[in-house]
């Protein structure tokens, strides 16, 4: 049986603030994917999509995001919740792909959010706090099943 630590809920926190604001905006990204709100919160506010590209590949994010990036966090949270160890599995592969998907927005979106949101925000919650769940998910959830495997 899984004994959770400070460590991982410290993480389920750090999680919930990052993931749950971005479920908000991915699900107005599926309702309303033409209207300024979605480009507000996605792309920068007053800001547009650069081309049909950006557009859909915004739109296939927030579908991604939903039906693989959420079930796994939630899932995870509930398995390490009930002391089951496929909860870590489940946190270690979404924290393999928040690290996947930081380097991809690194290189689509930087130029773009950057300088309309400014270094704080951007290296916190519109870039950074994915990157630091991620590689904190694998290190804690790693190390938790090293422990368990001992």
């Amino acid at each position: 049986m899984l004994e959770s630590g400070i460590w991982t809920w410290l993480l389920l926190g750090f999680g919930v603030i990052t993931f749950l604001p971005l479920m908000v905006a991915q699900m107005i990204m599926i309702l309303y994917p033409g209207e300024s709100k979605a480009s507000d919160l996605i792309v920068a506010k007053g800001e547009t999509w650069r081309d049909k590209t950006h557009f859909r590949s915004a739109l296939a994010f927030a579908w991604a995001d939903w039906l693989v990036l959420f079930p796994l966090f939630i899932g995870g949270g509930l398995g390490i919740w009930w002391g089951q160890t496929w909860g870590l599995i489940l946190w270690l592969s979404l924290g393999i792909l928040a690290v996947y998907f930081s380097i991809i927005f690194w290189v689509m979106e930087k130029e773009v959010v950057y300088p309309s949101y400014g270094p704080w925000a951007y290296y916190t919650y519109f870039w950074g706090f994915f990157l630091y769940w991620g590689i904190a998910a694998i290190v804690v959830t790693s190390w938790q099943l090293a422990r368990l495997s001992q």
